[in-house]
């Protein structure tokens, strides 16, 4: 701390947070008694901070090892106080932690308000971490006093929510954190108990409903009516039951019982998708609580995650956000798990060379696919909605996994021409298969719309095939991974030999090979004019309207996969380009006469190059040279028509 630090100062927010100040004020939101859940739960964050540093660092706890949440409702000062005996703060984290709140989603949480149209449900607050800002909806001021261990003075920070707070010095005897609401008198009014967070009964339900399984007790005192002739007395009660749910049978535990620890332990807005209880006894003992989480956090494919597991032993904490237990594309799986063989001192050093946690993590694994398994066949309405939350997840496992390699392709789904409305798996696609087909075709675009106007999907359409979809940038590399799918080969549509064979009839065949024939000496001088821009010029045996397209060779990477390469700046690969020209198409007529008449003309040049660059403008490409392309269209348009 500064010596400009030491006097009462006032400070301004930041503009994305009196935004947020005036939403809490102003409170669009309905659910209000959601504040006392986030306070409560930033109130056990604040002690299981402590309680992990002071297993190597007795002194912080400076003789106060009995870690508890008390709640004091004073009806004549109109304030209630959320106190806990945490880890604290010093002056300089109230101000980066408080004053300033550019780490806790701010922005990303107005952003997703705007698009609601300010009617947002208010467990947007938990979603987007800023949980301490909800005080603002019930209190016309907010103080808060904190004190971290080893500190001679503790911090005051207060604010109306007027756009600025004043911070100082002050006296504080025990370390920890006090928040004082002095609230709305809307807030503290007798006329509707269930709003009045001063009343001591809706307290205590509101601890029942949304904080029961904090581990630490949340203590208040109650004040209970005499008997006729006798005082009034006050008795300390804790108002949360504090046993852990996981070491409970799944037999005595009802969904919502998940749900709100769920919801208390992991500060979630929403009851989670799936939930996983199980328990190992044997050579390694543990339980463990796994949630698949209904929603993907804002952020979860823009950022690192850094999400993990809860580690306990015997129904103690360990250790938050242990990474090493699940592999990264499982990380949106959040829960515990209880051993008794964790030591509570362990480092996450020691952890990553644990045999028995290694264990643990494949069982883990076994148990969240089998549950995906399960859900994929018994409800495929939920199992959608996992999938559009995670899909891209588990399509990264598929070449970050070799070992899940077999486990995750079953899990794989992709639209495709079959339906516009259902994903479909690879054993969906297999089983629609006609006879003689010994592929499973694919294709690569933005959406469905420029997938199914592509040129190469002429030829598949007409024989009835389906074809799958990949719109992801993810896609590609998951279905290049797996090569095949139970013996069938993945086949893209703008690649090489499309296996059309088996399916065609003998006269196809003979009329493909003829057309080869009689077109070679054409063939070759179109491939000679763009000599360094194809590999290859072919007849194409796959298109039936469009007068050309460009597909890659069976080696190397394809077209696609080069855009995606060039978006990551990775330009060193590129895809070997093959022009395929359509002979029943009366621009390849021209172009044969073209060559009949002078191989070396402009003319004919012009349209090998126009032909070209048309080709590249189908698969979302720009030709190599647009200004020429462009010269070469205005003056084939300004020819005299026939």
């Amino acid at each position: 701390m500064t010596e400009q630090s030491i006097g009462k100062q006032t400070r301004e927010f930041q503009t994305e947070t009196k935004q947020l100040l005036d939403l809490m004020i102003h409170s669009i939101y309905t659910n209000r008694e959601i504040f006392l859940r986030e306070l409560i739960s930033n109130a056990s964050d604040a002690i299981d901070k402590i309680r992990v540093q002071s297993l190597t660092n007795h002194d912080l706890l400076e003789g106060d090892p009995d870690f508890a949440i008390t709640l004091v409702a004073d009806e004549k000062a109109n304030t209630l106080t959320i106190t806990d005996n945490g880890i604290g703060m010093t002056y300089d984290e109230v101000v980066e932690n408080i004053g300033t709140i550019a780490k806790s989603g701010t922005k990303s949480f107005l952003e997703k308000l705007k698009e609601s149209g300010g009617a947002a449900d208010s467990e947007l607050i938990g979603q987007f971490g800023v949980g301490f800002y909800s005080a603002f909806m019930v209190a016309e001021k907010v103080t808060l006093i904190t004190r971290a261990p080893g500190q001679p003075k503790g911090i005051c920070w207060e604010s109306t929510g007027d756009g600025t707070y004043t911070i100082e010095e002050c006296d504080r005897e025990k370390r920890g954190t006090s928040l004082i609401l002095s609230l709305h008198p809307e807030f503290r009014s007798s006329e509707n108990p269930e709003e009045n967070f001063l009343n001591q009964y809706t307290l205590q339900r509101l601890v029942k409903k949304y904080s029961d399984y904090i581990r630490y007790p949340i203590k208040m005192a109650f004040t209970v009516k005499g008997k006729e002739g006798e005082a009034d007395t006050q008795e300390v009660r804790t108002l949360n039951s504090m046993t852990p749910l996981w070491v409970k049978s799944k037999n005595e535990i009802k969904p919502e019982e998940y749900n709100q620890f769920y919801k208390d332990v992991f500060h979630a807005w929403d009851d989670p998708l799936e939930v996983m209880h199980t328990k190992a006894e044997g050579a390694v003992e543990y339980t463990t609580l796994l949630f698949i989480p209904a929603h993907a956090p804002f952020d979860f494919y823009q950022r690192e995650t850094n999400t993990g597991i809860r580690l306990y032993s015997k129904n103690v904490f360990v250790m938050d956000n242990y990474q090493d237990l699940l592999p990264e594309y499982l990380r949106f799986v959040r829960g515990l798990v209880d051993s008794p063989d964790f030591s509570l001192n362990i480092s996450r050093e020691l952890l990553q060379h644990s045999n028995q946690l290694k264990k643990i993590g494949k069982n883990l694994e076994k148990t969240i696919f089998k549950t995906l398994e399960k859900m994929l066949e018994k409800d495929r309405d939920k199992y959608k909605k996992f999938w559009q939350e995670y899909g891209k997840a588990i399509k990264n496992g598929t070449y970050a996994d070799f070992a899940n390699r077999d486990k995750l392709q079953t899990l794989l789904m992709f639209p495709s021409s079959h339906s516009v409305d259902e994903l479909t798996t690879f054993d969906e696609y297999i089983a629609r298969m006609p006879a003689g087909q010994t592929v499973i075709y694919y294709a690569t675009g933005k959406d469905r719309s420029s997938v199914e106007r592509l040129p190469q999907m002429e030829i598949l359409k007409e024989k009835g095939l389906e074809v799958l979809y990949l719109f992801d940038r993810v896609d590609e590399f998951a279905i290049d991974s797996l090569r095949e799918y139970k013996e069938k080969k993945f086949q893209s549509i703008s690649r090489g030999d499309l296996k059309l064979q088996e399916l065609d009839a003998p006269k196809d065949k003979k009329d493909d090979e003829v057309a080869d024939k009689e077109n070679e000496s054409l063939i070759a001088a179109v491939k000679e004019q763009l000599t360094g821009k194809v590999a290859d010029v072919k007849i194409s045996h796959r298109l039936k309207t469009s007068p050309v397209c460009l597909v890659s060779g069976d080696e190397g990477i394809s077209l696609s996969m080069e855009q995606i390469l060039s978006e990551m700046d990775n330009s060193m690969y590129k895809a070997s380009r093959i022009l395929e020209l359509n002979p029943d198409h009366e621009l390849f007529g021209v172009l044969r006469e073209l060559h009949a008449a002078a191989p070396d003309s402009d003319n004919f040049k012009d349209y090998c190059e126009l032909l070209y660059g048309q080709a590249l403008l189908m698969e979302g490409l720009t030709p190599e040279d647009p200004i020429g392309f462009a010269a070469k269209v205005a003056r084939l348009m300004t020819k005299p028509a026939k």
